[in-house]
């Protein structure tokens, strides 16, 4: 049974603290720990990318509390479910998960195959956070139902 999820993405300023309101506001009241955290540090204690956070507000979501940080050994101990935004932070999970994890490790987009790509887009280059939070959303609601 899936009691935490822990969304990952590479600077954890955009997707995965994204994915983290979007679904900590779906799954209100569930009991679940949600959490997210990038593979890089770059910008460890920073506040979600603005633009991430008026789209956000936007469609209802909250991101003001969420502080990036990097994936640490802990994390796959702490949660049951690791879910990346994309294939390279997948291998990069994967290459850092310690032996003895029971740590399930998954693609997000993998709940929303109607998308018919695997990867979340990054929106921090391309700003198309529109395009990435209907993905998010998308996803979240898949992850949910199959929870």
């Amino acid at each position: 049974m899936t009691r935490s999820v822990l969304f990952v993405c590479l600077g954890n300023i955009c997707r995965s603290p994204t994915a983290e309101a979007v679904f900590r506001g779906l799954a209100d009241g569930r009991g679940l720990h949600i959490d997210s955290a990038g593979t890089s540090g770059w910008h460890d204690g920073g506040r979600s990318d603005p633009r991430a956070s008026a789209e956000a507000l936007r469609r209802g979501y909250d991101m003001s509390m969420i502080r990036s940080r990097q994936v640490c050994e802990a994390d796959f101990d702490r949660f049951d479910l690791i879910i990346a935004m994309d294939s390279q932070n997948l291998a990069d999970l994967q290459a850092v998960r310690p032996k003895d994890s029971d740590a399930r490790l998954e693609l997000f987009l993998d709940y929303a195959p109607e998308f018919r790509v695997g990867d979340v887009p990054d929106p921090y280059f391309e700003d198309n956070f529109e395009t990435v939070f209907d993905m998010i959303e998308t996803a979240s609601k898949g992850l949910l139902d199959r929870l």
